[in-house]
């Protein structure tokens, strides 16, 4: 079968950069995209040399004819229930029935695996989808790739570059956090989905950093002294998440409400990658810690 690789998400930010890798490598590249999507990104797809498909994900005869003679499907799709679970689950069903062996889930995030349900919604909704699609007879292989690096530059209490500040949470000052640039996710998932032979998970960080390292980094790259705080204990951090979503029921139908935002910060400090699977291939590189700060503080 020849390289045919499906990408579904195709017009944000991590599906545009997955094509693009993959075109850079010769391959051809087929994207889904619906009546909804952003019709300036679709142009900007098709003019790069991608294959345009419209369909819905709730058309499950359009879904099968998109995934006709694909060698793999890499799903970069976010959302809640209604994309991570039942829009892969039918674009599932129909690569099976197309025959197309391979599925790249849109699990790039923190190893959830290592999470208690109820510790994340949003990657609830992805143990969901894992327990469909290992019920599968299709090869899958998730990514998994700690945080995304940009929410450094989001003022969040990890580092909150307006106030000068660095938080950490009782005994974790040490603990290492895994970031990967959504470039850099890009450029290894293109990669992942050419092979015929990965496992189950990868893993990978641009760079890992402790809240400690983070400080010390934060002085240097913005050259002034960040204050450093204890935000108490991680299990009291997660009983007042809990009570906050209790008290917010309106943020089930958000993507990012504020409490969705807290577990993902007790993700980045409850689950770490065990290994590191960056130099499975050749001349890939990583952006490091402080040419993230750079950036930002340019």
């Amino acid at each position: 079968m020849d390289n045919i690789i499906l990408v579904a998400g195709a017009t944000g930010d991590l599906g545009g950069r997955v094509c693009e890798n993959l075109l850079g490598r010769g391959v051809a590249v087929r994207a889904i995209v619906r009546s909804k999507s952003n019709q300036k990104r679709v142009f900007e797809l098709r003019e790069l040399g991608v294959q345009i498909v419209a369909t819905e994900y709730d058309d499950e005869y359009g879904l099968t004819l998109a995934c006709q003679g694909v060698s793999c499907i890499v799903s970069t799709l976010a959302g809640l229930g209604d994309v991570i679970v039942k829009a892969q689950s039918l674009l599932l069903k129909s690569a099976i029935q197309a025959g197309v062996p391979k599925f790249i889930p849109s699990d790039f995030s923190t190893d959830f695996d290592q999470l208690k349900v109820g510790d994340n919604r949003n990657f609830d909704l992805r143990k969901e989808f894992q327990t469909i699609i290992n019920a599968s007879n299709i090869q899958a292989t998730s990514i998994f790739n700690g945080a995304f690096a940009h929410i450094l530059a989001y003022n969040t209490p990890l580092l909150d570059i307006k106030n000068s500040s660095i938080s950490y949470y009782a005994g974790k000052a040490n603990w290492n956090i895994d970031f990967t640039t959504i470039a850099d996710t890009a450029a290894f998932t293109a990669r992942v989905a050419l092979d015929n032979d990965t496992p189950r998970s990868l893993y990978i960080s641009s760079f890992k950093i402790s809240p400690l390292a983070l400080a010390q980094l934060a002085n240097e790259v913005f050259d002034r002294q960040f204050e450093w705080r204890n935000a108490g204990t991680l299990e009291d951090f997660a009983a007042y998440t809990r009570h906050t979503r209790a008290e917010n029921p309106k943020g089930e139908l958000e993507l990012y409400s504020q409490w969705q935002q807290m577990q993902y910060m007790y993700s980045m400090f409850a689950a770490q990658n065990q290994r590191i699977d960056n130099d499975r291939y050749d001349g890939l590189t990583w952006q490091t810690a402080k040419e993230t700060l750079l950036a930002i503080k340019s």
